[in-house]
């Protein structure tokens, strides 16, 4: 690894005797490493350097910030492969999909030192001759995050990018179960010119533990988190106490829907692209499929024909489109919702095969209805329930009947439909005749309980700045 060895790759990584985090690759079982754990008194520590660090860092021109974070980003893109490499090692996600993470993940580096330069303030008009108003943008200061294990690169630079950029320092627990992605591109950001002050990666004796200093530490304010609607709500309640500013981006339940004038092979490709990525495992991967009865047998056959295509194993094994899910628990859970749903009366379309270790078949399921247990749930996992509907009205009701409003897609080619559907969906983002939507360019982020705020776009970078107002008198 051309920079990171320089640096030693295993620079962050220590010994078991020294009670570091085990990190385990689920496609084989094997520990690849040990990440290091950090004390409450190292962690309180950090915040108390990465608040001192801060105003030096919002000190500096927006221009120099956003060339440190460019030069992180090329760092990142000639990395690629090993840091892909790393990813499918700890995470199991295939090979390819880890490098398109790591682009992915760049994207954002790039796209905030763009709008690092950019966060404009306003003129307004006064209400009177002697008047002049005027609004500026500052860092909040130090910001934190939580992050999941299932995109363990691009969800951390998706939240360090904006407060970097804004000038914010910025402190990150990621999952233990991929942490050493986390503590790579940190190293890359120090090569990059970033100080290490300014961003940290910490990882406590428990999650609990760092959630915990993170939503009551009085020098932290700002904190965003990406992981279930449960754990988010407790994150929630905790920074109320001194009423940190908080981004969430929780649970979701996406429905991909299928209408009679759809372009089904197009649909097809759409679902697969939308479901199977990462083996199902993103929050906002199609979650339930509703599909008209004049097309819901041709989609069925073509959908279950293409899905028992995929090939299943190590994401380091040529060909491999479906890696290993992340663990025991994660498995025995999506097994339950399959096993509940076919006693339900669903029907798997193709014999489902049981795997050994963490990696599961992907199925497809047919006769499924709206109220079965597997529809409601978040199912995580390589499984795709086919649920029948007759007209818009009834598509719209189910559609919208849960908790959850993060992403939703549907298939037509109807204009009038296309407007109405994409008006009337409950989601903060909806993909049309697109399976794939999330871009650096794009507002991510949902309604309802799956959380609020928004990442990337213009709007990313406003979540770590606070509005000042200025009133000059006496002109």
């Amino acid at each position: 690894m051309q920079h990171i060895k320089n640096h030693s790759l295993l620079s962050f990584m220590v010994s078991e005797k020294a009670q570091g985090c085990a990190v385990t690759n689920p496609a084989t079982g094997e520990i690849i490493g040990f990440a290091p754990i950090a004390s409450e008194s190292e962690i309180l520590d950090g915040i108390e350097r990465a608040s001192v660090a801060q105003k030096e860092w919002a000190a500096q021109p927006a221009k120099v910030r956003a060339a440190k974070l460019q030069r992180w980003n090329q760092l990142l893109l000639e990395n690629k492969e090993d840091l892909g490499r790393l990813m499918t090692l700890e995470q199991g996600k295939p090979l390819a999909e880890a490098q398109g993470e790591v682009l992915y993940g760049a994207s954002f580096i790039e796209w905030f030192a763009e709008e690092a330069k950019r966060t404009y303030g306003d003129t307004i008009p006064a209400p009177s001759a002697d008047k002049r108003l005027v609004t500026i943008k500052q860092p909040i200061g130090v910001a934190c995050a939580i992050t999941p294990w299932n995109f363990p690169i691009a969800m951390i630079t998706r939240k360090a990018g904006p407060a970097l950029a804004a000038g914010c320092s910025f402190i990150v627990k990621p999952s233990e179960s991929t942490p050493l992605s986390a503590f790579a591109v940190a190293e890359l950001a120090y090569q990059a010119g970033i100080p290490r002050d300014v961003l940290q990666v910490v990882l406590g004796e428990s999650s609990r533990q760092v959630g915990g200093i993170f939503t009551t530490h009085p020098l932290i304010r700002k904190l965003s988190f990406t992981g279930s609607t449960q754990v988010g709500s407790v994150l929630m309640q905790q920074s109320a106490g001194d009423i940190k500013r908080t981004s969430m981006e929780l649970g979701g339940n996406a429905p991909f829907i299928v209408f009679d004038d759809a372009d089904i092979d197009a649909a097809v490709t759409g679902a697969m692209a939308s479901k199977f990525r990462n083996a199902g495992q993103t929050c906002v991967c199609a979650n339930r499929f509703y599909v008209h009865s004049k097309v819901y047998d041709e989609f069925v056959a073509k959908f279950d024909a293409a899905v028992q295509q995929l090939k299943v194993g190590n994401g380091l094994d040529h060909g491999v489109n479906i890696g290993p899910v992340i663990s025991e628990a994660a498995k025995q859970g999506i097994q339950t919702l399959i096993d509940g749903a076919i006693e339900q009366g669903a029907k798997p379309v193709s014999p489902i095969k049981q795997l050994d270790g963490l990696f599961m078949q992907p199925v497809v399921l047919k006769d499924v209805t709206h109220n079965m247990t597997i529809v409601s749930q978040e199912i995580f996992g390589p499984v795709a329930p086919v649920i029948r509907f007759d007209s818009d009205e009834q598509l719209i009701e189910m559609a919208n009947d849960t908790i959850y409003g993060l992403a939703s897609y549907f298939y037509s080619q109807n204009i009038h439909r296309v407007w109405k559907i994409a008006e009337a969906l409950e989601y903060g983002m909806v993909g049309i005749n697109e399976g794939m939507i999330s871009t650096e360019v794009a507002p991510f982020g949902g309604v309802k309980q799956s959380g609020i705020g928004r990442e990337g776009a213009k709007q990313g970078i406003d979540e770590y700045m606070d509005v000042k107002y200025l009133c000059f008198g006496g002109n």
